[in-house]
């Protein structure tokens, strides 16, 4: 049990928040509603409080902050103020405080990691193109980013070979990324958690949630697949196509005129507004250099977690979108339907990365809070 805390600095914004309405005398389904949080997260947050305060209970959380001037009682809300008719205030978007880490994984590779937000934690698997210096600020992932910490504190890293990661890294296997994962997940000490993989990451989340059951409690997975290019019944054309596909990353990611890269991004964005497209593009030079590209690229195309989705035990929600160009919406449903009891939800876009304007991408997010509503 930890140290009782001797000052408000001890517990986090939230938790003085919550412990406040505690002390007013609300049920955790009011303070849910008022802080527009789910039950669960808002009872993970009571364990939380109680742990620092060295307690068992809310009654002697409440009387052990008041001794400790923790609580201001003039200050602390009251049923009536939280219960007001009158609608919230506008919400202003800003950037999470993000702290970033490296560690080293197997074979000495430093990869780049990152924990925002607050919460129970929630751990996402490196997918491409990501760089966790730049990430919060990018129109392509910010409405991702602000989703997943929501509820939750996020834990996300930058695949080897890219973003802030080494780039320089000799391995680039698939095995490499679920060790990377590994290495992660050790270095924040997180003990149970939700894992999310989007694209070839959802492949390593598969991977993951099969090798270490005893960690994970929920598997979600965006535009992922359990084989590559090269494992699925392609045709003589498509196999040309997606060689000439490398052929022209080899050639044009590094090139000054984005025509080539933009290629790509219509790929993966088919109905995304101009901005997002250059964002995109931008986001792919910054994130990695056009071996790296290749490379990775390269072992996409030969995943194949076929078999260990198959022995997946942890709830699971499989999301994919209809029209998606870049991973077709059979590989996602082979996925769920590899995967025993798993959840499918199928969205109503061409977009292989959501926008946040799309209807889609409010069915995902529902999707995905009703997904972890029950989580313990």
């Amino acid at each position: 049990m930890e140290e009782k805390p001797t000052s408000p600095d001890d517990l986090t914004e939230r938790e003085r928040e919550i412990l406040e309405r505690l002390a007013a005398g609300l049920s955790d389904h009011q303070i849910a509603d008022e802080l527009f949080l789910s039950w669960n997260t808002v009872r993970w947050y009571n364990r939380q409080i109680y742990n620092k305060l060295g307690v068992g209970n809310r009654t002697q959380a409440i009387a052990q902050a008041r001794a400790l001037g923790l609580l201001d009682t003039k200050d602390t809300p009251t049923s009536q103020a939280v219960h007001s008719t009158d609608p919230p205030p506008a919400l202003e978007r800003r950037k999470r405080e993000q702290r970033v880490y490296f560690t080293n994984s197997f074979d000495g590779t430093r990869i780049a990691y990152s924990i925002a937000g607050n919460g129970p934690p929630l751990v996402k698997a490196a997918n491409y193109m990501s760089h966790q210096e730049h990430d919060w600020d990018s129109p392509v992932w910010r409405h991702w980013l602000e989703e997943l910490t929501h509820e939750h504190t996020l834990i996300t890293s930058d695949e080897r070979g890219s973003g802030l990661s080494d780039w320089d890294t000799k391995d680039v296997s698939f095995e490499a990324w679920v060790h990377d994962l590994e290495a992660v997940v050790n270095a924040a000490d997180v003990r149970q958690f939700p894992v999310f993989g989007m694209s070839q990451g959802g492949a390593v989340a598969v991977a993951y949630a099969a090798l270490h059951p005893e960690k994970v409690s929920h598997l979600i997975v965006h535009g992922g697949y359990a084989r590559g290019w090269l494992k699925r019944d392609l045709t003589p054309e498509q196999l040309e196509e997606e060689k000439l596909m490398i052929d022209l990353m080899r050639v044009g990611w590094g090139k000054e005129n984005p025509a080539f890269r933009q290629v790509f991004a219509m790929q993966l964005f088919p109905q995304a507004p101009s901005e997002q497209i250059y964002a995109l593009e931008a986001q792919m030079r910054l994130s990695i250099s056009p071996e790296n590209a290749v490379r990775l690229e390269s072992e996409m195309h030969r995943i194949d977690v076929r078999q260990l989705a198959t022995q997946i035990k942890v709830p699971t929600l499989i999301l994919h979108s209809h029209g998606d160009e870049a991973v077709p919406f059979d590989e996602g449903r082979l996925l769920a339907s590899l995967i025993p009891n798993a959840q499918f939800v199928a969205l109503d876009s061409k977009n292989h990365l959501l926008t946040e304007h799309e209807p889609a991408w409010q069915k995902f997010v529902a999707a995905f809070r009703s997904f972890l509503s029950d989580e313990k």
